[in-house]
């Protein structure tokens, strides 16, 4: 069986320009099949405010009403997933973009209202991995913004972290799923204001310990949780760092597994 990477972006990366075209140059390096999943960066916001169109933040989770859906389906689908593309076919990495209505490819369904209404915000329920596997099998790379569908004409604003983990479970039956979460650090840490601190391997059973010690929290719990979702579903190989862990193993990161 084929090892296929799976490898999320995030706004680091997506705000730095000179950053981004560094690491669609490597990126387009890596041998083998592969998968890019971006986030949107801050240039939405930028661009919401420009227009007049209130930006919301709950729980640092974005509201997206009818006019956020829109701007950033134009962001995300639009000029970033569109200039990663172009990009990568600058660098001979033939590339496609898309959001899950694309070939069908992420269905969701619209969070519900209670306890917090974050309006037209989706949660993944199916990844249809056939016309991605057509493609991947044809040497080109699948480029996925934070965009899905709800297979009723609706397009919905998802969390990039889940996409890409529901990504690796949807092509583990056809790969070897190997999902790489790319961040401004180098791994998780045991000490957030230590960015020498990280914590080279989480298990499941150590994960619940630095939870309950309050050692991992906020923003990293969802991501955890998204990790080891993906572990329980069948995908190989999990690893949360920087960049430079894609391109140079023995570059410390955190790998995270079961037991």
């Amino acid at each position: 069986m084929k090892t296929i990477k799976i490898v999320k972006i995030g706004g680091n990366i997506i705000n730095d320009e000179k950053a981004l075209h560094s690491f669609l140059a490597n990126f387009a390096q890596l041998k083998g099949p592969k998968v890019l999943v971006h986030g949107g960066g801050k240039l939405a916001s930028e661009l919401a405010k420009q227009l007049n169109i209130p930006v919301t933040m709950i729980n640092g989770r974005r509201v997206t009403d009818t006019q956020t859906l829109d701007l950033i389906t134009m962001v995300y689908a639009g000029k970033i997933n569109k200039q990663i593309v172009a990009q990568l076919q600058a660098h001979n990495t033939n590339a496609i973009g898309f959001t899950g209505a694309d070939g069908n490819t992420i269905v969701s369904t619209k969070r519900p209202a209670e306890p917090i209404d974050y309006g037209f915000a989706g949660d993944v329920v199916t990844v249809n991995p056939q016309v991605l596997t057509i493609l991947i099998n044809n040497e080109v790379t699948p480029v996925f913004c934070a965009i899905t569908h709800d297979a009723n004409g609706q397009l919905l604003n998802t969390n990039a972290d889940t996409i890409a983990s529901e990504i690796a479970i949807g092509l583990s039956a056809h790969f070897s799923t190997e999902l790489y979460y790319c961040f401004e650090k180098s791994g998780v840490l045991s000490d957030v204001t230590d960015d020498n601190s990280i914590i080279e391997q989480i298990t499941s059973e150590s994960y619940a310990q630095l939870k309950a010690d309050g050692v991992i929290f906020e923003g990293m719990l969802p991501k955890l949780d998204n990790c080891f979702h993906a572990l329980k579903n069948n995908v190989h190989k999990v690893h949360i760092g920087s960049t430079t862990m894609l391109f140079n193993s023995k570059n410390k990161h955190t790998s995270l597994q079961l037991s």
